[in-house]
């Protein structure tokens, strides 16, 4: 496989050392100030990869390649009042499935690049709590909170298990409260939770019931202000965090309402960063979590019973080579599915190199993975090298 992969590889490279030769780009948004209190900003985001595997459920030669649009979004952040804001982005919904016809809604087949809204919130400031109303990441993982542009690698984990519409949002409501600057912050949240849109056999949810979601991060070190997250900083801040996620729904877990069908859902983890710049000017990064999810013993189709853990240790060189720094990186998960048609264990090993342009704007990532999912022949090998840019 490896031997296959070796001239792909090795051209694929190149475009890495191209990367170093880019300038640097600076980040921030586009503002457009309005009268007293009332302004608006632009912001946007690209990412995308080129990927070649041996996986033969995809390509039964054993070689599949691809180049993905993997992320084009626009946002947009508005304050209507010193005490009120509202976000809106929207993502692009890419299947990378080629069909005739396949930028028509009416054919039944306008998933290929289609663009829909990712969040649509309003926020309040009162008396010192954040309370949020509409599309968002409800209380989730720290990889949640990220998002695909926030990693401390390109591809998303296989942890996250929580349900969601899509990219981890719901409709919903929150309440937030952050302390000396983000040095102890918590948020609890309500949202629709599991509904046909959320689930892709019969919703066991007859009853509407709300999902209910809390998370709470200590920082032992510099503090991390506001509700998102980030998986690096490259140097910024020294980061020591962890945190703690539950969630539950009544009747959230099944695929039918009836006794043998339909269960409650819960689910936690804990989440842990550290980030540290030493003295010779590197940054050590070192990320972990586990999660554990129970869906009452009730075989369910979108929602797997049994636990996944990640750990992930990086290491930023000091010196620039052109316009920025290389990090290697190691990664690796596992999931141990307890029931259903996923049952069994699945193991990733990940190793990869990271070109730091300017922090999360602008930078260029080679990995290759071995994927090991007990129900496959043979591991899953892939290589890929993907680049994000955004202005933010």
């Amino acid at each position: 496989m490896f031997c296959h992969l070796k001239s792909k590889i090795f051209g694929l490279f190149a475009v890495l050392i191209v990367g170093m030769a880019l300038p640097s780009l600076a980040g921030a948004w586009v503002k457009v100030k309005g009268d007293g209190d009332r302004w608006m900003k632009f912001g946007a985001g690209f990412r995308s990869s080129f990927s070649t595997s041996n996986d033969e459920s995809v390509d039964a030669g054993g070689s599949a390649s691809d180049i993905s649009l993997d992320n084009m979004r626009f946002y947009t952040l508005t304050q209507v009042h010193k005490n009120i804001i509202f976000e809106f982005n929207t993502e692009v919904n890419n299947t990378n499935v080629r069909t005739n016809n396949n930028y028509s809604q009416a054919n039944g087949n306008g998933q290929f690049q289609n663009v829909f809204v990712l969040d649509a919130r309003a926020t309040f400031s009162i008396g010192g709590f954040d309370v949020w109303f509409g599309k968002f990441l409800p209380p989730s993982d720290r990889s949640n909170l990220n998002g695909p542009y926030f990693l401390n690698v390109f591809d998303f984990p296989i942890a996250s298990p929580y349900p969601a519409i899509a990219a981890g949002r719901d409709n919903g409501a929150m309440i937030f409260k952050e302390y000396a600057g983000g040095k102890f912050k918590w948020s609890y949240g309500i949202s629709e939770g599991r509904t046909n849109a959320t689930d892709g056999n019969t919703n066991p949810d007859e009853h509407d019931n709300f999902q209910h979601a809390f998370r709470a991060t200590y920082n032992f070190w510099d503090p991390e202000p506001g509700y998102y997250t980030t998986s690096a900083y490259y140097g910024a801040k020294d980061v020591l965090a962890i945190a703690f996620v539950y969630r539950y729904e009544n009747d959230g877990a099944g695929q039918g309402v009836t006794a043998t069908t339909q269960g409650d859902y819960q689910g936690w983890n804990v989440d842990f960063l550290m980030e540290k710049k030493l003295s010779n000017g590197a940054v050590l990064n070192l990320e972990g979590a586990y999660f554990e999810m129970d869906t009452d013993d009730v075989v369910d189709g979108t929602l797997d019973q049994g636990e996944t853990y990640l750990a992930l240790a990086s290491y930023m060189l000091p010196n620039k080579m052109g316009w920025g720094k290389f990090q290697p990186y190691v990664r690796y998960q596992a999931r141990q599915v307890e029931i259903g048609a996923n049952a069994g264990t699945r193991g990733i090993m990940e190793g990869g190199l990271n070109y730091i342009i300017d922090g999360h704007n602008a930078k260029i990532m080679t990995s290759f993975t071995s994927d090991t999912n007990g129900q496959n022949a043979q591991p899953v090998d892939t290589f890929k090298i993907g680049m994000q840019f955004q202005l933010l």
